[in-house]
């Protein structure tokens, strides 16, 4: 029954590993037949999540882990993205403002988007530090057929 959907991963903590892991979760979750809009919610939140992890909770390690799971409960994904890297700063998830976009093309900044992206393409986002733990987890809605 597709409604028991669930999977879990582990891979190290470097760029590549993250584009791999990306493309197993879309294969793990094909038979709920997302539609384009879905799948590139749940691509775009990992992607920043995922990449945040190998860039600033490990960032020179290249010994780290993560673990991501999905537990698919109705229209909802749930993912849990843990690793052995440094904390989040101050313990908390950062704000996801939106940079100031009120300027000259050319001074509209590279990065910055990331959070932003991510507290509003997801819904119950939660951190806990547990031990040496980060504990990242949140939900992405689907409209998807499964």
């Amino acid at each position: 029954m597709l409604n028991k959907l669930q999977f879990s991963i582990d891979f190290p903590s470097s760029d590549m590993s993250v584009r791999n892991a990306l493309e197993q979760i879309k294969q793990s979750l094909s038979p709920l037949d997302l539609s384009m809009d879905d799948m590139a919610s749940v691509e775009v939140v990992l992607g920043e999540v995922l990449n945040n992890v190998v860039e600033h909770a490990y960032g020179q390690s290249l010994d780290g882990a993560i673990v991501l799971s999905c537990v698919r409960k109705n229209h909802m994904l749930r993912f849990c993205v843990e690793d052995e890297g440094k904390s989040l700063p101050n313990g908390r998830l950062p704000m996801g403002d939106l940079p100031n976009l009120d300027v000259p093309l050319q001074a509209i900044p590279e990065g910055g988007f990331g959070w932003y992206l991510v507290r509003n393409l997801s819904f119950d986002l939660s951190y806990k530090r547990i031990g040496q733990r980060n504990v990242l987890a949140f939900s992405i809605p689907f409209e998807g057929n499964g």
